[in-house]
């Protein structure tokens, strides 16, 4: 006689794994974002990827960070369990006017992207200076 086993919390993981793997298009990537004194530094979790498929654009005020995880493939293997899915990763950042952003730099390291977004120089704090004269008060930036 065989005995068979139930396990309904394991046929509910595998309807629910069903249903996560017809979701489609890319994946948004956890992200940290702080200014730190005249910079913004942005973090984004990217685990597993291939670090010539991270591609970062900007186009005038808008940031846009796209990665690529590929699959793993293994022939004729009976998958136990499979969480970490290949696919697209896709986040946009609008940046505003005050950022210098011919100085942007990025790096990537144990699987975190890291940018350094600095903050233009005519946007940061400044003292206003006021100059006068006999006929009338005027004002140097």
């Amino acid at each position: 006689m065989n005995a068979m086993s139930f396990d309904p919390f394991g046929e509910l993981d595998r309807l629910a794994t069903g249903l996560t793997q017809l979701r489609t298009g890319p994946r948004t990537m956890p992200v940290d974002l702080l200014r730190d004194g005249d910079r913004y530094l942005l973090n984004a979790d990217l685990p597993g990827i291939d670090p010539g498929s991270i591609d970062i654009d900007l186009d005038g005020n808008l940031l846009t960070i796209r990665a690529e995880r590929t699959a793993a493939l293994h022939d004729g293997a009976k998958w136990i369990a499979q969480e970490r899915r290949g696919g697209s990763y896709y986040r946009q950042f609008t940046l505003g006017d005050g950022i210098a952003t011919e100085d942007i730099s990025a790096a990537y390291d144990n699987g975190v992207l890291s940018l350094v977004i600095p903050i233009s120089e005519r946007a940061k704090p400044r003292k206003i200076q006021i100059g006068h004269s006999d006929d009338q008060a005027s004002i140097a930036v």
